[in-house]
């Protein structure tokens, strides 16, 4: 969130960038530097068939690593493989010690529940293979020396194989104490259980890329990294991050995809510690795909991946799709989907650090008034805490909270403010004095409480993974402990990498200690975990605290909003997430679209980047462009650094402040669309935000394509992201399938063929609605979007070459769990040449919306009806119809229907 070196000397420096020193490179990073080299001709695993057992879903094994004297094989370590067969074409293959020194980490809340079994069936065992079978049909085949394990899909071709390059690697843990320990730059890593890394080797027959992995800045699809840095996963508060770069920054989601015209796949790689990811394009022009066409004569799909990560366990999770919806919902099955959002979260949030005081924010929130700009949401950054204790306010600057918070509310408005995980160490502040005096703190190597350094100075952190601290931290949120607050202040957990100012890579020393729940005898270095064990899912267990006192504070009748910058495997399932400290330059806005479409096919759809930059000043034509792309990306949000000019929408002139105003009010119109498309999701698990590919998997030309992407599989989106350009080339999918697009703006329908290029003025974003599906819309914008939830709505109806169509709405209350209990309306909506019809998917729920169809639109048409009828309630109402030919568009004006109850419009010709 704020600018890291700054603090570190308490100046604002002029000159803004990423200080790359001080960050690690895979050769500063003793484990990468280690394993990257190793590429042997033979792998040292081999499965042990004599140890072989199948039971129901699971096979196990003993596999060892030897070592060959001339004729004789010394075993020098024992492992146990499981092979575990799930539902959706799903597996999972665990190895680990067999007896280890100490307990291996493996992640424990990145998975949303136990996964499902499937059945697993061993078909043979003869010639050192095992060939295995699943209930769907999919096979695995295990060559025992050297260990390796084939995927194939229900064509029986080869998918995925693991350690086809031999790079498997678990090091074994040892008792050799203090020769192991590392240094970077003045820090001092102790590594008291000394090297415990892993490495494993992954191949994607057929594909043509991999995406996934994130958080980078580079293409949304991954480049080969053998004359370069491998992709890095580890969470860290990077100041004004690179572009284009494979550096870690705030997420590390291990999920990777693979795809090509045959076929999708997958694997998830379940592990919290710090990782690196080498990825190799056998298409690339690269040594290696040369030497592929030597041998074959010719181009080879394939990508191979390996991962490395210091310290857990091998965990990997094996998806076969075979589409690419089919692998990024088996993704989501695993780690869950993000849940309904509350409604107004979705709308337009007004950010900055810091708006001063209470004054400040009613002029803010006045100013959007006078302006007729609507807003959901105005935040609150850290100066509003009392010197930054969190949990407090600053009393001479907001006296009176509550009041403040009610004059948002009578508006339908939220207040969003900060809790960030380190806590100052000030005496007589409660919650140090609490975690003091009952070892809430992170403890230091030598068992202390850690000592950091963050905004408020001398800081300690909190230790989420004890639930003595989630508890006590959850009660902090309930109201009367956090006067001021109600229902409608809602959480931004920033800082939660964690960042340490004075920390090695300005995080904490990974030789910290963790709680780890007692075991009998279990003591020593088995009696806690290292902070590098679980690194990556420190975030994601503050987030966890966080929505657990957001539930218990209302007993769990409203639904928590809560923004994270870290991310992790399983972050949806608590929080939205934004790209962090951009900055106001045309490339960031550029990286903000594969950023989040990387996100939301690793499962996180509730993504956004802080409109206009964090750091500097956008000028009139980039904050335009940015607001106009920030309205079609999930999370929407204004927010800029403390020392940059004020930038409020009307402080532009007044050309500029029309355009951005339009901006929000195409959001607003959008808002049921959007909350419909997350329902969906919080069901299905599918991307809100999807890459082209996903709905046209054999179209080559969309694999690489990442400046366009889809809103569910209605509304194409090509923001513009470039400066000065009067005109840009918009990729339309589907020419095979004989798609056809439709302008948002005029209607104007235009065949799919590829490319094409669209004048753009500056008020212009190519949007386009897919042929065959309708959209609903509301065109009353007001102050909010609570002001709006009764309003009329319009139908868009965009025909494909059939003259038919079809879409989806979801209503309810939006913001308690009530939903839960049948209280909605989850309506499909279908159009074809004889009638319209609106009906209930779940005809046991409903909800007495008092909103109507006040407008369809239905474009695309060639053979308009004579007349129309609506029948609704056992009556039949006449409609009035107006054709305008120069787009044939067929507009029915206030056809009245309540959403309510099911409808259909009957069409005579």
């Amino acid at each position: 969130m704020k600018a890291l070196c700054l603090l570190l000397v308490l100046t604002i420096s002029s000159t803004l960038c990423v200080d790359k020193n001080n960050f690690k490179t895979c050769d500063q990073s003793g484990f990468c530097k280690r394993l990257r080299p190793f590429k042997p001709e033979k792998s040292q695993y081999s499965l042990n068939l004599d140890t072989v057992i199948v039971h129901g879903n699971v096979l196990s094994a003993e596999v060892v690593t030897v070592d060959i004297e001339g004729e004789k094989k010394n075993v020098l370590w024992h492992y146990a493989l499981k092979l575990t067969a799930l539902v959706d074409s799903t597996f999972r293959v665990e190895l680990d010690e067999a007896d280890p020194l100490y307990p291996r980490y493996r992640p424990e809340l990145a998975l949303g529940e136990e996964p499902t079994a499937d059945g697993l069936k061993l078909v043979s065992n003869s010639n050192g293979k095992l060939i295995l079978v699943n209930e769907q049909g999919n096979k695995v085949i295990i060559t025992s020396e050297p260990l390796k394990i084939e995927f194939l899909d229900l064509n029986g071709e080869k998918a995925v194989i693991l350690n086809d390059n031999s790079q498997l690697v678990v090091e074994p843990l040892r008792e050799e104490e203090g020769t192991w320990s590392e240094n970077f730059k003045s820090h001092h890593d102790s590594k008291p259980r000394g090297n415990e890394a892993i490495s494993l080797d992954i191949a994607f027959p057929d594909a043509d890329h991999v995406y996934g992995i994130p958080e980078h800045t580079d293409n949304f699809h991954l480049k080969t990294t053998t004359s370069g840095e491998p992709y890095r996963l580890y969470n860290l508060d990077v100041f004004e991050y690179d572009l284009d770069s494979r550096m870690a920054i705030y997420g590390a989601i291990p999920v990777l995809y693979s795809h090509g015209v045959k076929r999708s796949a997958g694997v998830f790689w379940h592990n919290s510690a710090e990782t690196w990811v080498d990825v190799v394009n056998y298409a690339d022009a690269t040594v290696v795909s040369s030497l592929v066409n030597l041998v074959t004569g010719g181009h080879q799909r394939r990508v191979d991946a390996r991962f490395m990560s210091e310290a857990g366990v091998i965990d990997v999770f094996v998806f076969l799709g075979d589409k690419p919806a089919d692998v990024f919902r088996q993704y989501s099955g695993l780690t869950g989907a993000a849940p309904l959002p509350p409604r107004f979260s979705l709308a337009y949030h007004q950010s900055r650090w810091n708006y001063v005081d209470e004054a400040d924010v009613r002029a803010v929130d006045d100013g959007f008034d006078a302006n007729d700009i609507p807003a959901d949401a105005l935040w609150l950054d850290i100066e509003y805490t009392d010197r930054k204790k969190y949990f407090t306010w600053d009393m001479e600057k907001f006296p009176h909270p509550a009041d403040m918070v009610a004059n948002l509310t009578a508006k339908g408005r939220k207040l969003i403010v900060i809790i960030d995980p380190h806590i100052k160490r000030e005496a007589g502040y409660f919650v140090h004095e609490d975690a003091t005096e009952q070892g809430l703190y992170v403890k230091d190597k030598d068992g202390k409480d850690y000592e950091g350094w963050c905004w408020p100075g001398s800081s300690s952190y909190l230790d989420f993974f004890n639930p003595e601290v989630t508890k006590y931290y959850a009660e902090r949120f309930q109201f009367n402990n956090f006067p001021g607050t109600s229902k409608d202040v809602h959480i931004w957990n920033d800082m939660n990498e964690p960042s340490v100012f004075n920390g090695p890579e300005i995080t904490m020393p990974k030789d910290c200690r963790h709680y780890k729940a007692p075991q009998d005898g279990q003591d020593g270095l088995a009696s806690f975990w290292e902070h590098r064990h679980v690194h990556n899912e420190n975030g994601l267990r503050h987030i966890s605290g966080t929505h657990q006192g957001m539930l218990d504070r209302s007993d769990g009748q409203y639904r928590p909003f809560i923004l994270t910058r870290a991310v992790f495997a399983g972050t949806q399932r608590y929080a939205a997430v934004w790209t962090g400290d951009n900055a106001a330059e045309w490339g960031f806005l550029q990286a903000s679209v594969p950023m989040c479409i990387s996100l939301a096919v690793s499962g996180v759809s509730f993504c956004g980047s802080d409109v206009g930059g964090f750091f500097k000043y956008p000028e009139a034509e980039m904050m335009t462009r940015w607001y106009q792309a920030g309205a079609y990306q999930a999370f929407f949000r204004a927010h800029s650094h403390i020392e940059t000019k004020r930038r409020e929408p009307w402080l532009y002139d007044a050309a500029t402040t029309a355009r951005l105003r339009d901006a929000v009010r195409r959001r607003y119109a959008l808002l049921d669309f959007w909350y419909t498309l997350f329902y969906e999701h919080s069901i299905d698990g599918l991307p809100v935000m999807r890459p082209l590919f996903q709905e046209f998997p054999r179209e080559e030309e969309t694999f690489t394509i990442d400046n366009t992407y889809l809103l569910g599989d209605k509304l194409l989106v090509r923001p513009v992201l470039e400066e000065g350009v009067t005109s840009v080339k918009v990729y339309l999918p589907g020419k095979d399938s004989h798609t056809v697009w439709y302008d948002v703006d005029s209607y104007q329908s235009y065949p799919a063929n590829g490319y094409m290029n669209v004048d753009v003025n500056i008020a212009k974003v190519p949007v386009f609605q897919r042929g065959g599906t309708i959209v609903p819309r509301k065109e009353r914008v007001r102050r909010s979007s609570a002001l709006m939830a009764h309003d009329p709505y319009t139908l868009v109806v965009a025909l494909d070459g059939q003259g038919k169509a079809e879409g989806s709405l979801y209503i309810d209350d939006g913001e308690t769990y009530e939903y839960k209990s049948n209280k909605f309306i989850y309506a499909k909506i279908t159009y074809e040449p004889s009638a319209m019809k609106y009906s209930f998917v779940n005809e046991e729920a409903s909800y007495p919306t008092r909103s109507w169809v006040e407008r369809i639109v239905i474009a695309g048409i060639k053979n308009p009806p004579k007349s129309a009828k609506l029948s609704q309630g056992g009556k039949q109402i006449p409609l009035q119809m107006t054709l305008h030919r120069g787009n044939d568009v067929l507009v029915i004006r206030k056809p009245t229907a309540s959403m309510a109850s099911p409808w259909e419009i009957l069409f005579t010709y």
